[in-house]
C-alpha cells in the first residue's frame, strides 16, 4: 500500500491549519511523553512534527508504539496549530503539527551505525562505508541541491548565449602529456587500450575545426594521481570552447556564467568585470598563482635595502640573485616572544624555510629578531620601505628565488587562518594571465607545457620559442576564486607549423607527434578557426559556495583518499576469465 503524498515535509505552514494532508518520509527523532507520541518525519525538504494520539486516533497510535528511527512511513491526518509554548522557531514547519488518523509503515530499519544528524563527529571511513546513510544528513543533501542548482545555471547560461551542448568519447587515446591515465583494454583489440579523459581537450578543438563554433559540456574526466581534499579520481568539469575569439572574448563568457551561478545559488551580487593580474605579479605579490585576495598582506621586496647588509643572511643572499622579501602585518606588533618562536618553528616544520625574521615597529621601540646583526638606520629603512604604521609587525624570509616567493605565501596563508584574518562572507574572483608556456623539470632535463601542449604561445614572444623557450609566455588564463583555481585555459594553436614547433620543444619527435595527434595536424590543414577556451572544476565551484572542506562533502558517491570506494568495494578483483578475454595476465603484487 501506498499513501501518495500531498505535501513534502518542509512543506507546511500556518495557512494550512485544519488541511488533510499526506506526508511520506524517515522518523528522524520519536519521543513518548505520556501516552502522545510525537515523531519528527524528515524528507529532504524539511522535518515535520506529527502526532499520534488515542483521541485522535486509537489504531494509529498503538501502530505508533512500534516506530524506531529510521523507519520509513507514511501518515495521513489534518494540520493543527500548535499552542504557542510549542512553536519550534528552528523549525521551517515550527508553528503547525500534523494529528495523525493512518498509518502505514513501508519499512523497518535497524540502528543505524551513526546518528543521522546534522552535526555528527562520526570518523569519515564509517560515513563513507554508509554513504546512503551519510546521504540523509542535512548538510550532505542542501550540497546535492546547490550542485544541482549549479548545473541548473550553467546550462540555462550557455543556451542562453548560443552554445551547444555536445558529448565527447569517454573512451580515448592515451595521451603522452599530463597526469597518469586510467587505461581500459579492448577486448576485441587484443593488447590495446583505451584511456579514460583527463580532459575532452583534443575533441573539443576538433569541435571548432568542425564549424560548431561555440560548445559546452557538463563532462566527468579522471586523472590517476595522489588525492587530497580538493581532489578525487572523477571530477566534473564545465568545459568550453569557442570559435574566432580572443581572451577578452572568453573572460566575458567567464564572468557572466559565475555572475549567474552565484546570483542564482547565493543571492549574492556579483560585480564585473573580475580583477586581472600576470603570473609574474601574483608571484612577486602574493607568493602564488592562486592568491587569496579576500585580506591583503601584499608583499614587500627588501633586496635591494640590505644587499649591502652586514648580515650575511641577508647580503649573501642577495649576491647569489636570492631575495629577501617580507610582508606587514597591521597591529600584530604586540605579539611576545613566546608566539613569535612558535611560529618561526611552524615557518621551518610546515613550510620549509630556514627561519623567520621579524620586526616589531611599536611606538615605545623598533624591535628586530636580529637587531644584533642589522644597523638600525637599515631596519629603519625596511620600515619605511614597507609601510608599516606604528604597532604593525613585519615578518621576513631570505632565500632563492622564486622559491623563497612560494614559500612567504605559504606563511601569508597560514597567518591569515591563524589570526582569522579571512572575510568568510565574501567571494573574491582574480583573473591569473600570462602564464609562461613552458616550464622546465630539472630531474628529466627537459620542458614541459605549464597548460597543456596545445596552448598558444603570446605573439610577442614567438621570436623566443628557438633561443630562451623558458621567457616564452602563453595565452593562458586561471580564474581563481577565494584562493582555489576553479577554472583555466588557453587561446590554442591553431595552425599546423606553431604545433609541430610546440611538439619539439616538448621532446616530442615527429613521429610520436604524428601517432599521438596525427588527426589534429592533419584537420589543422583542412582550415582551422581561432579559437580558445576554459575549464571549470565544477565540484570544486560547489565545495566553495557550501563552505565545505573536502570535495567529498559534495559528490554524491565520492572515492576515500585511497581512491576506494568503500560502500560497493571498489576497485576490487575481477574473475581470471574476465582477464583471460582481455589477454592480461596479472604480475604478482609484492606487498610491503
Amino acid at each position: 500500500m501506498l499513501l501518495r503524498r500531498t505535501h513534502t515535509c518542509g512543506e507546511l505552514r500556518e495557512k494550512d491549519v485544519d488541511t488533510q494532508v499526506t506526508l511520506n518520509g524517515w522518523v528522524n527523532i520519536r519521543r513518548d511523553l505520556g501516552g502522545v507520541i510525537f515523531i519528527d518525519l524528515r524528507d529532504r525538504y524539511g522535518l515535520t512534527q506529527v502526532v499520534f494520539s488515542p483521541q485522535d486516533n486509537e489504531k494509529a497510535h498503538a501502530e505508533a508504539d512500534e516506530l524506531r528511527n529510521e523507519y520509513v512511513v507514511g501518515i495521513r491526518g489534518t494540520v493543527r496549530k500548535r499552542d504557542p509554548e510549542n512553536i519550534n522557531p528552528k523549525m521551517d514547519t515550527g508553528e503547525i503539527e500534523v494529528r495523525v488518523d493512518e498509518l502505514y509503515i513501508y519499512s523497518r530499519a535497524k540502528t543505524p551505525p551513526f546518528e543521522i544528524k546534522d552535526d555528527i563527529q562520526t570518523n569519515e571511513e564509517v560515513r563513507l562505508k554508509h554513504r546512503y546513510l551519510d546521504l540523509r544528513r542535512g548538510p550532505l543533501q542542501r550540497n546535492l541541491m546547490l550542485r544541482s542548482h549549479v548545473y541548473r545555471a550553467v546550462r540555462n547560461y550557455f543556451y542562453d548565449h548560443d552554445f551547444a551542448e555536445v558529448e565527447t568519447p569517454v573512451l580515448m587515446r592515451s595521451t603522452p602529456e599530463g597526469a597518469r591515465d586510467y587505461l581500459v583494454p579492448s577486448r576485441v583489440n587484443p593488447g590495446r587500450f583505451y584511456a579514460l579523459p583527463q580532459s575532452p581537450q583534443i575533441y573539443k578543438q576538433t569541435l571548432m575545426i568542425s564549424g560548431m563554433d561555440r560548445y559546452f559540456q557538463i563532462v566527468k574526466c579522471f586523472r590517476d594521481e595522489d588525492l587530497r581534499a580538493d581532489r578525487q579520481p572523477e571530477f566534473t568539469q564545465i568545459d568550453v570552447e569557442m570559435s574566432f575569439v580572443d581572451e577578452e572574448s572568453i573572460y566575458e563568457m567567464a564572468e557572466g556564467m559565475m555572475k549567474r551561478i552565484l546570483e542564482e545559488t547565493t543571492g549574492k551580487a556579483v560585480s564585473v568585470p573580475f580583477p586581472r593580474m600576470s603570473y609574474q605579479q601574483a608571484i612577486e605579490t602574493y607568493g602564488s598563482d592562486k592568491p587569496d585576495t579576500r585580506f591583503d598582506l601584499r608583499f614587500v621586496d627588501f633586496s635591494d635595502i640590505v644587499k649591502d647588509s652586514e648580515f650575511r643572511v641577508f647580503s649573501k643572499t642577495v649576491a647569489d640573485g636570492g631575495k629577501v622579501v617580507g610582508f606587514v602585518a597591521p597591529g600584530f606588533g604586540t605579539l611576545g616572544r613566546g608566539i613569535m618562536d612558535r611560529l618561526t618553528k611552524k615557518v621551518q616544520q610546515e613550510i620549509g624555510a630556514g627561519g623567520l625574521i621579524y620586526m616589531k615597529n611599536n611606538e615605545d621601540e623598533l624591535y628586530s629578531s636580529v637587531s644584533k646583526f642589522v644597523k638600525e638606520e637599515t631596519s629603519r629603512a625596511m620600515v619605511d620601505a614597507s609601510g608599516a604604521q606604528t604597532g604593525d609587525l613585519i615578518l621576513i624570509l631570505a632565500g632563492k628565488s622564486p622559491h623563497v616567493l612560494h614559500q612567504l605565501g605559504d606563511l601569508r596563508l597560514m597567518f591569515a587562518k591563524e589570526y582569522e584574518l579571512i572575510d568568510e562572507s565574501r567571494n573574491d574572483f582574480l583573473w591569473v594571465t600570462d602564464f609562461p608556456l613552458l616550464e622546465f623539470n630539472e630531474d628529466d632535463g627537459r620542458y614541459y607545457a605549464m597548460h597543456h601542449p596545445f596552448t598558444s604561445p603570446h605573439p610577442e614572444d614567438t621570436g623566443l620559442m628557438d633561443s630562451e623557450p623558458g621567457k616564452v609566455r602563453a595565452r593562458a588564463y586561471d580564474l581563481v576564486m577565494n584562493g582555489s583555481e576553479i577554472g583555466g585555459g588557453s587561446i590554442r594553436i591553431h595552425d599546423m607549423e606553431t604545433q609541430k614547433r610546440m611538439f619539439g620543444l616538448l621532446g616530442i619527435e615527429e613521429d610520436e607527434a604524428r601517432e599521438k595527434f596525427g588527426f589534429l595536424l592533419d584537420a589543422f590543414g583542412y582550415g582551422a578557426p581561432p579559437h580558445g577556451g576554459i575549464a571549470f572544476g565544477l565540484d570544486r565551484i560547489v565545495m566553495l559556495l557550501a563552505g565545505a572542506k573536502s570535495l567529498r562533502d559534495v559528490i554524491a558517491f565520492p572515492k576515500n583518499q585511497r581512491a576506494q570506494s568503500t560502500m560497493d568495494n571498489c576497485p576490487d578483483e575481477v574473475e581470471k576469465s574476465q582477464l583471460d578475454e582481455l589477454y592480461i595476465q596479472l604480475k604478482p603484487v609484492i606487498k610491503k
